[in-house]
């Protein structure tokens, strides 16, 4: 038994905080100690065995003793705020990051991920020993730093996994073959690990590889039964693996809702052992629903954690406040870790700066128009609000503003939470909402101290010869969609493609013109390969390095290289040529009032910009 205070588990979610050194630095503490109150325990990010295994250069280690210091420093830090802590251990095989130099790459068989990757060696015994002994000693080392639970990954498309999986391992000695072989070497490094210390052992398994020829719900129950058997804790029920099938790996918002949760369920009922459920666990339904329905042991946070700390404290009524939502879109998360900044957040803007910018009071109270109720406003307005300023937003349309149509395209429904939340904040927190015009007769010479202008962005359009009519964004409107047209997309960048992938839905003929080399430029990576994938698939035409000339009718001339041509028949053109900031207000209240311009109205960017700008300029006033 794990034997927790309460039924929530941080997941392991990748950081990318250390300084390439391996080590714990007071941005892991803080981090962590703002997500350990209210939880039963916390797992820390994947903990390389070895320097040359590592999937980044800033992830943390437990490779060599002196990187126990600062995890037990840690698991101080976490254990005062009353949860427990898990060493999650895992050998990547050949999914060791390629780029790395150092690293070396093993797996069953030398085969490399079908996605990109290095060619792994073929593993014979004395491999196999090294392996072990890497986790056994790691294992006592965790023991040594404090740890109190270790959790040993076997899914994901890891190195056990490599072995488990028929899509992978095709040896042909004992450890290949039969389900019975492909799990030998797997149960190998469980025993070690339980022999060399007496931590409890959680092991976390895909469910479902989600590839054909991969491993399987009755598979991963049958394997459960024996670590049953063998005296594991819990088992943890991801899916996916992160070679083949990596939405389902991160549980983007493109992939169903829930699945994993139906998995855990049905394991739970056959195996009859503690079970840990995870995957786009963001709301008090979700809990609800895996509590009172599919009774749960334990519950998994990960992103939901990124995105509001006190997730687990709201949920249990020790924290007041609205969950702040994770919208599965990977952006700030994902995004933030392969740029090489570390984890960050789309909508949590102190992500690893939980100290640096910390939520005080202000001195002196004020009375601030904010003009513009999309993200930036309204995040505007309930930081300073918190802080004890009166606050009147002006927003002469609705709340969200040009945000509304962000989750108007396919599967981006999530999106709309974060706007759901501000709404909710907005109203809570008693924030004066203006549905007209801000003018500068309405700002200057009455109450206001301050005015901050969040107006946004409009489209930019380019001088196109015989442009008239046009549509941009708003035509992905319930009431505006078109059916069984040719659409012209004259620009292939985030919205562009978006919106592309829209239209098709609808039997659509699309096509794309880009003056750049690249189409979806700015989009996250795992959905841009998927909706890429999409447009092939919907045979979208895609013009590359061409500009559009002019429009006469229905017929676009085009010119790449030189070379001109004509696309005929188009039915509507949409504009999707970037955005232009709107921010007239500036200068007409320039010496009249103190001003600030933040988000769109500063400079077109994504959501994570328009809310982080927004938030650290509140905390200055």
């Amino acid at each position: 038994m794990l034997s927790l205070e309460n039924p929530f588990i941080f997941a392991p979610v990748k950081l990318g905080y250390t300084t390439g050194d391996g080590k714990v630095n007071q941005r892991h503490i803080n981090f962590y100690n703002a997500r350990s109150k209210n939880m039963g325990a916390v797992t820390y990010e994947p903990l390389y065995l070895d320097k040359g295994l590592r999937e980044l250069p800033t992830q943390l280690g437990i490779d060599a003793d002196d990187k126990i210091e600062g995890l037990k420093i840690l698991n101080e830090t976490v254990h005062k705020n009353g949860a427990k802590t898990i060493a999650h251990l895992n050998h990547p095989g050949r999914m060791a990051n390629p780029k790395l130099p150092g690293n070396y790459y093993l797996s069953s068989v030398d085969k490399a991920c079908e996605k990109g990757g290095a060619t792994p060696k073929a593993m014979v015994r004395s491999d196999m020993e090294q392996v072990i002994s890497l986790f056994r000693v790691a294992a006592q080392r965790a023991r040594d730093a404090g740890f109190d639970i270790i959790e040993l990954q076997f899914g994901h498309g890891y190195l056990m996994a490599q072995f488990i999986s028929p899509a992978v391992n095709t040896r042909s000695d004992k450890y290949g073959g039969s389900f019975e072989n492909r799990i030998k070497f797997p149960l190998e490094v469980l025993e070690n690990v339980q022999q060399s210390t007496n931590l409890p052992v959680i092991v976390r398994i895909s469910g479902d590889e989600m590839i054909e020829n991969g491993f399987h719900l009755d598979e991963m129950i049958s394997l459960s039964k024996i670590l049953k058997e063998k005296g594991v804790a819990a088992i943890h029920v991801t899916a996916g693996t992160a070679c083949s099938t990596p939405p389902w790996f991160f549980q983007h918002m493109f992939v169903p809702k829930g699945k994993t949760w139906e998995m855990a369920a049905r394991l739970k009922k056959e195996v009859d052992m503690p079970v840990i459920f995870v995957g786009r666990i963001n709301s008090r339904k979700d809990v609800d629903l895996l509590l009172n329905e599919y009774h749960a042991d334990y519950i998994g946070l990960g992103r939901a954690l990124v995105a509001d700390p006190d997730f687990a404290g709201k949920y249990l009524h020790r924290v007041k406040g609205n969950i702040r939502p994770c919208l599965a879109c990977s952006e700030g998360c994902l995004g933030g870790v392969k740029s090489g900044t570390g984890l960050g957040c789309v909508v949590n803007p102190i992500v690893g700066r939980e100290r640096e910018k910390p939520l005080r009071s202000a001195k002196e109270k004020k009375h601030i128009a904010i003009v513009g109720g999309g993200l930036a406003g309204m995040e505007a307005a309930i930081t300073l609000k918190k802080r004890g300023h009166e606050i009147t937003v002006f927003e002469k349309n609705k709340l969200g503003g040009q945000f509304n149509l962000a989750w108007l395209p396919p599967k981006k429904e999530s999106l709309k939470e974060i706007v759901d939340y501000f709404k909710t904040e907005i109203r809570e927190n008693g924030i004066e909402v203006v549905h007209h015009k801000a003018t500068p007769e309405k700002l200057v010479g009455k109450d206001y101290d301050e005015v901050i202008i969040a107006t946004g962005a409009v489209p930019a359009i380019p001088p196109i010869k015989g442009l008239k009519t046009y549509y941009w964004a708003d035509l992905l409107e319930e009431d505006k969609l078109p059916e069984n047209q040719t659409i012209l997309v004259i620009g292939g960048g985030l919205i562009g493609t978006e919106m592309a992938s829209k239209m098709v839905d609808l039997n659509n003929k699309v096509i794309i013109v880009e003056m750049l080399g690249e189409i979806a430029r700015g989009m996250e990576m795992l959905e841009k390969k998927l909706t890429l994938q999409k447009l092939t698939q919907k045979n979208v035409s895609v013009y590359l390095n061409t500009k559009v000339l002019e429009i006469e009718g229905s017929t676009v001339t085009i010119e790449k290289k030189g070379e001109v041509s004509h696309l005929k028949g188009i039915d509507k053109i949409v504009m999707a040529t970037g955005m232009k900031p709107v921010n007239d207000l500036e200068n007409e209240l320039a010496g009249k009032i103190p001003i600030h311009v933040v988000g769109d109205a500063k400079k077109p960017g994504k959501a994570q910009e328009a809310i982080a700008n927004a938030y650290h300029l509140a905390l200055t006033l």
